[in-house]
């Protein structure tokens, strides 16, 4: 008898969890999109803010200037990255995958191992880029 009343108490409280488990999960699951929010629709389909040569220096400066192994003071657009920066070749693929991360596209590593200053990474970029004066 006690074992038919415990059987019967263990299946409706695996029943009630199960029920409750689906009845969060309907209310709590987000609404991702919604013509109700029109910042999700303006975020996902407007253009990038316009590139200027201006901006994109300072924002060149301001990824290298972050890197650990780079003298804030020695920088300059026309730094050699080994001789006046000390940089090493594994130094120079970190540097390079930190603007492809910056700049949001790829840099291939035929084009990479010619940037010898912080100048030739701005002239690459602006050259892939809409840059304005």
């Amino acid at each position: 008898m006690l074992r038919a009343v415990v059987s019967v108490a263990l299946r409706t409280a695996s029943v009630r969890s199960l029920s409750k488990t689906v009845a969060q999960q309907q209310i709590f699951t987000p609404m991702i999109v919604s013509s109700s929010n029109p910042t999700f629709q303006i975020r996902q389909f407007s253009a990038k803010a316009p590139l200027t040569k201006k901006t994109l220096e300072e924002r060149i400066v301001l990824v290298l200037s972050l890197y650990d192994k780079i003298d804030a003071k020695k920088l300059t657009m026309d730094s050699d990255f080994t001789k006046d920066l000390g940089l090493d070749s594994l130094d120079h693929v970190e540097v390079v995958m930190a603007m492809e991360e910056e700049f949001g596209f790829e840099i291939p590593d035929g084009d990479a191992d010619r940037f010898k200053t912080p100048r030739d990474i701005f002239q690459y970029i602006a050259d892939k880029e809409d840059v304005f004066e």
